[in-house]
C-alpha cells in the first residue's frame, strides 16, 4: 500500500490520509470544497462546492496516478436533497463515463460544506 500525498488538494483535517493506492485501485479520503490554499470552503452554492469537491478529487487521483475517466466508483454526500439536481448537472459535466454511485443525505458535514465526494478509481499503469 502507498499513502497518496499532495499539495494541490486540501490536507486532511482529521486523522486519516487523502488516500491510499492498493494494487492497481486509488482509494480517496472524501473530499469537501476546501481551498487548498486557505483551508476556507470555496463556493457559495452546491454549484460552486460540488466544482472545487472535484477539482481536489481530480488532485488526489492524479496524484496516485489516475484520473476521474477512471473513476469506477464514487460515493457523495449531500447536506440537502433538494440540492441533488443541481448537484446532477455539475457531476454530469466531470463523470461522463457515468462510474457507479451512491449519493446519501446526511445531517452535517465536516466544516457545514453542502457536498464531500470520495472515490475509486483504477490506476493508469504503463
Amino acid at each position: 500500500m502507498k499513502r497518496i500525498s499532495t499539495d494541490a488538494a486540501p490536507a486532511a483535517i482529521g486523522p486519516y490520509s487523502q488516500g491510499f493506492v492498493s494494487g492497481n485501485l486509488a482509494f480517496t479520503s472524501g473530499q469537501i470544497p476546501l481551498c487548498p490554499k486557505t483551508g476556507g470552503i470555496k463556493g457559495e452554492n452546491i454549484a460552486g462546492q460540488t466544482e472545487q469537491a472535484i477539482k481536489n478529487l481530480k488532485a488526489v487521483l492524479e496524484a496516485a496516478g489516475s484520473s476521474l475517466e477512471r473513476v469506477i466508483k464514487t460515493t457523495c454526500f449531500l447536506a440537502d436533497m433538494k440540492d441533488f439536481a443541481q448537484f446532477n448537472e455539475i457531476y454530469e459535466k466531470h463523470f461522463p463515463g457515468k462510474p457507479a454511485r451512491s449519493t446519501v443525505a446526511v445531517r452535517q458535514l465536516p466544516k457545514d460544506a453542502l457536498v464531500e465526494i470520495e472515490a475509486i478509481a483504477e490506476i493508469a499503469y504503463e
